[in-house]
């Protein structure tokens, strides 16, 4: 936080120190997650890097805004494939949410739950409240949906990394971290 206050003090610009430090309280970013470029950084979504450090030449955009639906950052998706982790072994059951037996969406739900963050019951409805991105910009913690060849979303894990996601497979099976075996998902991110 040190750092993220030093870089607000000498941003040259006085909306740049507004936005970081506005950010940082409200817990939007943490002080090691603005993305800061030598020269400038954008914050145009809300959801920045977390890979990234505050240089004390960081500066943020004039056209920097906040969306009133931000998503979880990539900290909360690191925190999401730990506790999914924690239900690894636990048997699949139809429609159960957990937190010894699971089902797919359930397993989501729950996991999310434990962060406070509400999910709808089944894949199809978590889908829909979810806001949708390419593969190219997913995350840990981000939601992976199945569909079939019509289009109904069928199945739901939570991306852990490397190609692979924590799901509840299918009767039968139980919940574990499995390699993602199609490239035809589609990305979601919780908001």
């Amino acid at each position: 936080m040190n750092a993220l206050l030093r870089a607000a003090r000498t941003s040259p610009s006085p909306l740049g120190r507004f936005v970081i430090v506005l950010m940082v309280a409200v817990g939007l970013i943490g002080a090691t997650s603005v993305a800061a470029a030598p020269a400038q950084a954008s914050v145009a979504t809300g959801v920045v890097s977390s890979r990234t450090t505050v240089s004390s030449r960081a500066t943020v955009s004039s056209r920097a805004t906040v969306s009133s639906r931000a998503t979880v950052s990539a900290g909360a998706g690191v925190r999401a494939v730990r506790i999914a982790a924690t239900r690894r072994g636990a048997p699949y059951q139809w429609g159960a949410v957990g937190p010894r037996r699971f089902d797919c969406s359930g397993l989501t739900m729950w996991v999310y739950a434990r962060m406070g963050k509400r999910l709808p019951r089944t894949a199809a409805q978590q889908y829909a409240a979810t806001v949708h991105i390419p593969s190219s910009a997913r995350r840990p913690g981000d939601l992976v949906f199945f569909k079939t060849g019509s289009g109904y979303v069928h199945h739901v894990g939570i991306y852990a990394g490397a190609g692979t996601i924590w799901h509840a497979p299918h009767s039968g099976d139980h919940v574990r971290r499995a390699r993602l075996w199609t490239r035809t998902v589609w990305y979601g991110r919780v908001r």
